[in-house]
């Protein structure tokens, strides 16, 4: 399993080793240093798109400031983009040295950067950047990728059936990540859907990564289609949740081939039992531990150090401007080698295999202890 942590700069990968060769570790605690603890600021985005933010991004970060000695403060939008910009004000209120964000929307995101440049408060973008804003960094993985991963998932469990029917389920519209998933689905899918090798039967948004809303539009789309689908494109596991709720409803789970993301114990699960096809694992930790890097070196005024950290550059089309970035590699998950993310401790076997899916880890070779 990869675990190539990856810079794109102009369109060329590049090693992110490190703090390029220097023998500091950002993440240390310094010594001899009474002076207060600087404070960095985080507002994740929500608790209902994705349980990663709370079960692992919060701790990741937590960890990672707290051991070198930086104030880790964490808030959380819940999805509202008014508590969104009111904990940001909070934050440049109290002169935090650092303020990440994963912004609901551009326009959000840019406005709090906005405020925060006025106060002289450096910007990290986690995850999702805010096109058309201030941003300082970026942090988070080659989406593009990702979307090609599962496009590529998804033609392996199709096989080599013709003519395919396939109903997409995308993320949010004001998720640029989503649109990053989206254009790399469409590099492997596009030409099929032009040959007719596959029939696109519908494709739909879906706001705030919503799984309650991701499973009525399937259902909309599934009924008019008379019943009749292939396989589903859904951007993240929660929406092949979703999907997979229609489907079984409808006799057809574990028949039609579900895609996903985010490799959470629940699309595992799905996976195990056959329901979805494939997920797409993002070490999350790695994320964790660049942003928490860059924050460290930011707040410690060694911008040099964290200019070392960010190779890469992301072009922002709105922006026009070109922001120092991380991106991260990906993995794709089938049932083949989810015993890899058991062996890496990413997912606990007492989770993955409680249940109806005992059996399946067994016969994996996954054992609970």
């Amino acid at each position: 399993m990869r675990r190539l942590v990856r810079a794109v700069s102009c369109g060329v990968l590049v090693l992110f080793v490190g703090a390029c060769g220097s023998a500091v570790d950002p993440l240390a605690p310094q010594t001899g240093n009474r002076a207060p603890k600087p404070v960095v600021g985080v507002i994740l985005p929500d608790r209902s798109s994705s349980d990663r933010w709370e079960e692992q991004d919060r701790p990741l970060l937590l960890q990672a400031l707290n051991f070198a000695g930086v104030e880790g403060l964490i808030e959380n939008a819940d999805g509202d983009e008014a508590k969104f910009a009111s904990i940001a004000d909070e934050m440049i209120a109290r002169n935090v040295k650092v303020l990440m964000t994963t912004p609901l929307s551009p326009e959000g995101g840019a406005a709090v950067e906005r405020k925060a440049r006025e106060a002289g408060i450096p910007v990290i973008n986690y995850d999702r950047i805010s096109l058309g804003g201030q941003a300082d960094y970026y942090v988070s993985f080659d989406n593009l990728n990702v979307g090609e991963l599962q496009a590529e998932g998804l033609l392996r469990c199709l096989g080599d059936k013709s003519g395919a029917r396939i109903i997409e389920l995308q993320g949010a519209p004001t998720d640029n990540n989503a649109t990053l998933f989206f254009d790399g689905q469409r590099r492997t899918l596009g030409p099929k859907y032009d040959t007719g090798a596959l029939r696109l039967v519908d494709s739909k948004p879906i706001d705030k990564w919503d799984p309650v809303l991701g499973k009525a539009a399937f259902e909309q789309m599934l009924a008019a289609a008379g019943g009749a689908v292939d396989g589903v494109v859904a951007a993240n596991d929660g929406l092949a949740g979703a999907a997979i709720e229609v489907l079984k409803a409808e006799g057809l789970a574990g028949r039609v081939p579900v895609t996903g993301q985010d490799a959470t114990v629940e699309g595992l699960r799905s996976i195990l039992r056959g329901e979805q096809c494939m997920t797409v694992y993002k070490p999350i930790r790695d994320e964790a531990e660049a942003a928490a890097r860059l924050a460290i070196a930011v707040a410690r005024g060694d911008l040099s150090g964290a200019d070392d950290l960010a190779t890469g550059n992301t072009r922002d089309l709105v922006a026009k401007r070109d922001v120092k970035s991380v991106l991260l590699g990906a993995d794709l998950i089938t049932r083949d080698n989810v015993r890899g993310l058991v062996a890496e401790s990413v997912v606990k076997p007492v989770d993955l295999c409680a249940g109806d899916t005992a059996d399946d880890c067994a016969e994996l070779g996954i054992l609970v202890s």
